[in-house]
């Protein structure tokens, strides 16, 4: 009997993440600040969406039609049985690649994206998308493409090999992967304690295991616990994908664009020496020891002259989504934490507090700041997501019936899990951070309850009745009475503070 797992771990699911960086709408910011023309999405494919939450929010906020495909198929059910509430239309399908790509009813597709999902299978896999990519991915269309990368993954690579050898070798098939993944970490603890000659010559991997020990088993299993798990070069990247006609774009991770939070001016002078793109992004990434990279591929790139970029920037639209007291003047980079400038920053969130959408043009009237300035603070603003593109009026109008379905499904599962902490926005086109609280709040403001004791004595009564207690500075509150007082406390927080922004986002 053929393994349908592919070596791929199948015996838990995958967390319920959102990827922003699969939005579409990102594409243009991106592209727009590397010179480049950004095609229109129409249709768009995520392969290995895990449980389909990035796929489901995307296409519930936008007008863009989605496909894809995940072969697990208790995951690809949850994912199913979302794109049916929202009515978004999107065809999601529980097939492996090579099944998937068989399919004769798949469109063309102007974007086709995948999250993580390279470095975990196997190249008879990677062959088997890049050709899907070759038949499949438009002229001008984008592939946005996520992957562990070397030379980040070098000193830790042994000891995740010695722990998947640990978990197959030693623990016990029965007790399940989570078992085996807290034997292999407490092993490769007590190997370290020894002080190993390895140890010694990475003396960072002491404190990667201890971090490896606080985070959720189910992201541990699927990360690092694979048959197959393989961190890329660059270069070897843009060798996989050269029958596809790829030519490598930008970086979909926006804070990789400020040079300055990332590389000293002696290493942007060095880079900047360098003529081929791609072997200056191979260098780049010894600099910044780069460990995952998230990049935009495009099939055949189109300069845009000066004038047009200068045109198209300015029609960006963009709101804040953060409270403006919220808003950080210190992002960090490759080179720590970074002081962003005061006299450039606090004019453009001022115009931006009332978190209406406003273009990156009628920012330049209402600052008076150097359209440069601008531009840069909101990638800055963008990245450390503070701010977010805004969608045209009309797709804004056509999505907001499917993110009403969605979202009003997603709070619903609020009331018995904390799995998912993302609701839909049809302004900015995908996922936005709301936590369950907050999605109980909504819940109770749905059924008339709008002052934060009425919402605070809804979520409660939700809680306690699965007696489950809040736990705040890790110590757990144990009366009702103090359980009510700090819901209380939280619900007049996001009355005061995150409700206006939820509806500017479309989302209340």
């Amino acid at each position: 009997m053929s393994d349908w797992t592919a070596g791929y771990i199948a015996d838990i699911a995958y967390t319920y993440g959102y990827y922003t960086e699969l939005n579409p709408l990102r594409l243009k910011l991106a592209f727009l600040n590397a010179g480049l023309a950004c095609p229109e999405i129409a249709n768009a494919c995520e392969l290995g969406f895990g449980q389909g939450m990035s796929a489901n929010l995307h296409a519930a906020a936008s007008i863009t039609q989605w496909h894809g495909t995940d072969f697990n198929p208790s995951q690809a059910g949850f994912a199913q049985e979302l794109a049916s509430i929202s009515g978004a239309g999107a065809r999601l399908f529980d097939e492996a690649f090579a099944d998937f790509a068989a399919r004769s009813d798949l469109p063309e597709f102007d974007y086709i994206g995948l999250h993580g999902i390279w470095s975990w299978i196997s190249d008879e896999n990677r062959r088997v998308i890049v050709e899907f990519i070759r038949r499949k991915l438009k002229v001008g269309g984008v592939l946005y493409i996520s992957y562990n990368t070397q030379p980040g993954w070098a000193s830790f690579a042994p000891i995740r090999h010695l722990m998947t050898e640990h978990a197959e070798i030693i623990g016990a098939e029965g007790n399940g992967i989570v078992s085996r993944i807290n034997g292999a970490l407490d092993f490769t603890e007590k190997l370290l304690a020894t002080q190993p000659m390895y140890a010694r010559a990475n003396p960072q991997i002491a404190d990667r295991i201890q971090k490896a020990k606080e985070q959720n088993r189910h992201y541990l299993a699927h990360e690092y616990f694979n048959r197959d798990w393989l961190p890329m070069h660059f270069a070897s990247m843009a060798e996989w994908l050269k029958p596809a006609k790829l030519s490598y774009a930008c970086s979909a991770h926006y804070m990789d664009h400020i040079d300055v939070i990332n590389l000293t001016a002696e290493q942007q002078q060095f880079l900047a020496e360098i003529p081929d793109t791609q072997f200056r992004e191979t260098t780049r990434d010894f600099m910044v020891n780069q460990q995952f990279r998230r990049d935009y591929w495009v099939r055949g790139p189109r300069t845009l002259s000066p004038l047009a970029q200068a045109e198209q920037l300015r029609q960006l639209r963009v709101l804040l989504i953060q409270p403006r007291s919220d808003v950080s003047l210190k992002v960090n980079g490759n080179l720590g934490e970074a002081t962003l400038q005061d006299s450039t920053y606090t004019p453009i969130l001022d115009a931006m507090s009332d978190h209406q959408i406003i273009s990156l043009g009628k920012l330049e009237q209402a600052t008076n700041l150097p359209f440069a300035q601008i531009f840069q603070a909101i990638i800055v603003l963008t990245g450390a997501g503070s701010v977010a593109l805004a969608q045209e009026d009309t797709h804004i109008a056509k999505a907001k019936k499917s993110c009403e379905k969605i979202n009003h499904y997603l709070c619903q599962q609020s009331r018995g899990s904390s799995d998912i902490n993302y609701l839909a926005s049809p302004v900015s086109g995908g996922g936005i951070v709301v936590g369950r609280f907050q999605q109980l709040f909504l819940l109770a403001r749905s059924q008339g309850k709008k002052h934060p004791a009425e919402m605070a004595q809804f979520a409660w009564q939700i809680l306690a009745t699965q007696n489950q207690k809040l736990v705040k500075e890790g110590i757990t509150i144990e009366s009702s009475e103090d359980n009510i007082a700090e819901l209380t406390q939280q619900a007049q927080l996001f009355c005061d503070k995150q409700i206006g922004i939820l509806k500017a986002l479309g989302i209340v």
